[in-house]
């Protein structure tokens, strides 16, 4: 079984608070016929600041898509490498020890992949093995975790690396004046995260099983349009009322690992906006303190995408509250509409890993009444 070691965040130097955000939306679209409903939303994401790479004032211009993606990359080469440092420091190895990089992004795009100029740059092995991720979007952050979880699996004695780096603020588009743009101008922010993945050894959360789901018929819901100013983000109002349908694949994942999904330990899941975290709180059964370090991602860093399922476990790793064995569950969401999702156990230093038992696939589940 592999185990995820404790994450490295680092969050850009420019800061935004909610005020200023909410007195910049009142001047840049002063005319704008539905102001009022913009300015109720963005107050109600429960959002009080934000990091971004470049102040406010760079923030807002758009010299074009290819002097936007030259940033993205001068950026990423710039803030991820001490990310990455922390991230195996965490993890007591080094770069010669990991087998595969997965990183993920969907703000910026270089090919080679960044994980090509990684090997090259910071003393991986050149043989070490290379799955760039750039299109799912939020839910990349539990996918790359699911990723590097299988490639443990199938390779015990090997150790993965995953990287997550967003920076939100380069989708700043100017024209763009639909409420779901708005809304996101005062939503997401910038950061960097990452995280190794041991296939021996280490402390942190044993990754026991993880599943995926889609919603059918919502790829239009969360979505890029890519033109010639870049990516142009597109946010349906139906987004927020996918948790109803998505809270069941939760539910069967945990119970098909024998566990009931209300009487976890631990939730960190992908914080989207307060209405995710409320409904999952309604559909799981489970009481609102519960994704407590989501809520504090979403409220000190804002929708960091792909980097919030890492931030918040790093909350949970600083918090220091769970006991050897707590049960719990890893999740992400994002284009499709689609969930990537992973339950696992606490495994605090010194403790000794469980010897794996075989699991009949074909009992009957039965979940508990009740809950927490």
């Amino acid at each position: 079984m592999a185990v995820l070691c404790r994450p490295a965040v680092a969050v850009p130097e420019h800061v935004i608070t909610v005020e200023e955000t909410l007195e910049l939306a009142r001047r840049v679209h002063a005319g704008h016929p539905q102001l009022p409903l913009v300015l109720r939303l963005i107050s109600n994401t429960g959002v009080r600041k934000r990091h971004l790479i470049r102040s406010i004032s760079e923030t807002l211009q758009h010299p074009g898509f290819e002097v936007r993606n030259k940033i993205y990359e001068e950026h990423a080469k710039q803030r991820v490498p001490a990310v990455i440092t922390q991230a195996l420091v965490n993890s007591g190895l080094r770069e010669e020890d990991i087998d595969l990089l997965v990183y993920v992004s969907c703000t910026g795009f270089m090919m080679p992949s960044m994980t090509a100029w990684l090997i090259n740059s910071m003393g991986f092995r050149h043989d070490t093995r290379q799955l760039p991720i750039a299109q799912l979007g939020c839910a990349a952050g539990g996918a790359a975790i699911n990723r590097a979880h299988d490639f443990c699996t199938a390779y015990p004695e090997s150790n993965a690396l995953v990287v997550a780096c967003e920076f939100c603020s380069l989708c700043y588009q100017p024209d763009d004046h639909d409420i779901g743009s708005l809304l996101s101008n005062g939503l997401f922010g910038d950061a960097v995260a990452a995280a190794v993945v041991r296939g021996s050894g280490g402390n942190g959360v044993l990754l026991e099983r993880n599943a995926a789901s889609i919603i059918p018929n919502t790829p239009e819901w969360i979505s890029y349009q890519v033109k010639a100013t870049g990516f142009h983000f597109r946010l349906d109002k139906r987004v927020p009322t996918t948790m109803e349908p998505l809270a069941p694949a939760l539910r069967a994942l945990v119970e098909r690992h024998r566990w009931n999904v209300g009487e976890l330990d631990f939730y960190i899941v992908h914080a989207g906006g307060p209405r995710i975290l409320n409904d999952l709180t309604k559909f799981l059964g489970v009481p609102p303190v519960a994704f407590r370090h989501s809520r504090a991602t979403l409220t000190e860093y804002g929708n960091i995408a792909s980097g919030v399922v890492l931030d918040a476990l790093l909350r949970m790793f600083d918090e220091g509250s769970l006991a050897d064995g707590a049960r719990g569950l890893i999740a992400g969401f994002g284009p499709g509409i689609s969930a990537e999702m992973a339950v696992g156990s606490w495994l605090p230093a010194g403790s000794r890993r469980p010897i794996p038992q075989p699991r009949d696939e074909s009992m009957t589940v039965v979940r508990s009444v009740g809950g927490r």
